[in-house]
């Protein structure tokens, strides 16, 4: 307990959890009185495993109507959102469905999410850009997560990319958060390794970067009476040392072998331990920063994400060193002094990137030298993001990770932008 603490917590409506979880879905449904559904989720889904039949099947035998929306891709546009929109309207007749599903990873929840907001009216998706209204009533979420890292089933967000600058911009609200999160480790099962490794890398790093973030006693919730995010407390703290446990133990075993059900289950409570903590503390630099790479590079969340973090946990030391040696001891590494363990962190976390596959340099992943000053520019332009990073001067510091990140420097802050 830390008694300074302006705690608001917003997890899901319900949280489930549990290898085959998913067969009691149907029967939940039906006591919480829906009759008629959208599953959002995409062609893999559909083609290639039972899941979205077994459920419209046993759903209808309980009376319950489902309607699939088969079109989902990765990084949604706002774009897809307004056609899928449109598009499942007609297929519903005017008919307003009193649910929607979401199965697949972050990509198809963020739409689901998006589709919850605009398919009682119509209306495009931007409309919904930067707040709703006490008006605006979105359908009830359902989320069944099928990767273990984006933690979307228990955030009040949908993120999507705005194809006309290739910037992402996100529809923002408690009410997004879905009513039932339902994780099924088995959907896992058979992630392969690129998407294991993208997806365990996110959510440790939605752990670590929500642990060290701005407190909630700073934290400005700009008068909002009911906050998405509200700053890090004692209890969002919890949730992400467990996660960041969980990562420890788990992520390189996952990767390694996708038949190990022990770590796959283990990364499953990671990525929602991760989400419970980030999903009400808030993130900053590493995800500001890497929009900006990913708008760059259009390479994926989980990788921009990777590239970053050693980087940003580096310059965040002398801010956070408490929390920061403490990461590095969850991980085994106790140095001969804070600071020594702090600069072990920060190389092993390269040194696991590295182990799963990704670039460890902005330079290695393709951006130019010439652009690290609007790829600075444009992650100081996500605010949301950049007024939470807990520095004194958020410019300078942005500044100074791109460049680090870009040479592959940890422990050695240069005293100009150069």
């Amino acid at each position: 307990m830390r008694t300074e603490d302006l705690i608001h917590f917003c997890p899901p409506g319900r949280l489930i959890i549990g290898a085959g979880s998913r067969s009691q879905l149907p029967a939940l449904v039906a006591r919480l009185g829906y009759r008629k559904g959208v599953l959002v989720t995409d062609p893999f889904f559909v083609k290639s495993t039972p899941w979205v039949d077994e459920y419209v099947r046993s759903a209808s035998a309980l009376g319950i109507e489902t309607i699939v929306f088969d079109g989902g891709e990765a990084d949604p546009t706002t774009t897809l959102c307004d056609n899928a929109t449109q598009a499942v309207r007609i297929a519903l007749g005017g008919n307003a469905p009193d649910h929607v599903i979401a199965l697949g990873g972050g990509s198809n929840i963020d739409l689901a999410k998006a589709l919850c907001i605009t398919l009682p009216s119509g209306r495009p998706v931007r409309d919904f850009v930067g707040g709703l209204t006490a008006a605006d009533r979105p359908i009830p979420l359902i989320a069944l997560p099928t990767t273990a890292g984006t933690g979307s089933e228990a955030t009040p967000g949908a993120i999507l990319v705005d194809p006309s600058n290739a910037t992402k911009v996100a529809v923002m609200d408690n009410s997004l958060r879905p009513q039932i999160a339902l994780i099924d480790p088995e959907f896992t099962y058979t992630c392969p390794p690129r998407v294991t490794a993208d997806a365990g890398i996110d959510a440790l790093t939605h752990a670590i970067e929500s642990y060290l973030t701005l407190d909630s006693v700073q934290y400005d919730r700009g008068g909002h009476p009911d906050p998405g995010y509200s700053g890090r407390s004692s209890l969002t703290m919890l949730f992400a040392r467990e996660a960041i446990s969980l990562c420890a133990r788990y992520l390189k075993r996952c990767y390694d072998n996708g038949a190990d059900v022990e770590a796959r289950t283990g990364m499953c409570y990671a990525s929602v331990y991760a989400a419970l903590s980030y999903g009400s503390a808030g993130l900053n630099a590493v995800h500001g920063i890497a929009y900006a790479v990913a708008g760059m590079t259009h390479r994926s969340h989980g990788t921009t994400n990777a590239v970053v973090l050693p980087y940003v946990v580096d310059a965040l030391a002398a801010h956070r060193p408490t929390e920061t040696t403490e990461i590095a001891q969850i991980f085994g590494i106790c140095g001969e002094s804070p600071e020594h363990a702090v600069r072990e962190l920060t190389e092993f976390l390269r040194e696991l990137v590295a182990y799963l596959g990704i670039p460890t340099t902005l330079k290695d992943l393709g951006i130019a030298k010439a652009s690290l000053d609007s790829l600075t520019r444009d992650a100081l332009a996500v605010t949301r993001l950049a007024k939470s990073f807990p520095v004194c001067d958020v410019e300078d510091a942005y500044g100074r990770i791109v460049r680090n990140a870009y040479h592959g420097r940890l422990g050695k802050a240069p005293t100009s932008n150069k």
